[in-house]
């Protein structure tokens, strides 16, 4: 099976930190990942190229889209893949936190998963590949079992 990728696209260089802990957190879960800058909303066409040279090619692909405030770039991307989208919005005090809704409305025919959290969204595209990889599952169950184990390690310090 072709190595599968995580294709990290950011609506502007300002949300790279978010980006590079999804990255982070899809190498520990054995998975490569690409780093790209595009607007939906400035660039749509500089997107769209992006999104053609990696559907094109032979690997399975997952695409995390990390753009605030107005994010019409997860369902931008979402209308124009047939590869699974992750909305990863940074967190925002603007508005109250409520430019998330702008990753959670999508017009139907369009349906990006939203995970906040940079290390779950990565989580979840692991998920998403080990559905037809055997390796991905066996690494997703590694790492759940020294979650659990870190869980059981934690409580019989405080209650040993």
């Amino acid at each position: 099976m072709t190595a599968p990728l995580i294709v990290i696209l950011m609506g502007s260089r300002a949300d790279e930190a978010h980006a590079r802990k999804v990255a982070e957190a899809a190498a520990v879960l054995g998975i490569e990942s690409v780093l790209r800058v595009g607007s939906a909303h400035k660039t749509p066409e500089h997107v769209l190229a992006i999104l053609k040279e990696y559907e094109t090619g032979p690997r399975p692909l997952v695409y995390i889209t990390i753009a605030g405030r107005s994010n019409a770039l997860s369902g931008f991307v979402d209308g124009c893949v047939i590869a699974p989208v992750i909305a990863c919005p940074p967190p925002s005090e603007a508005f109250g936190g409520a430019d998330v809704y702008s990753s959670l409305r999508m017009p139907s025919g369009v349906a990006p998963a939203v995970v906040l959290e940079p290390a779950n969204a990565a989580l979840l595209a692991a998920k998403i590949f080990a559905l037809s990889d055997p390796a991905q599952r066996t690494r997703l169950t590694e790492f759940k079992d020294k979650q659990a184990e870190k869980i059981l390690q934690d409580d019989g310090e405080l209650h040993g």
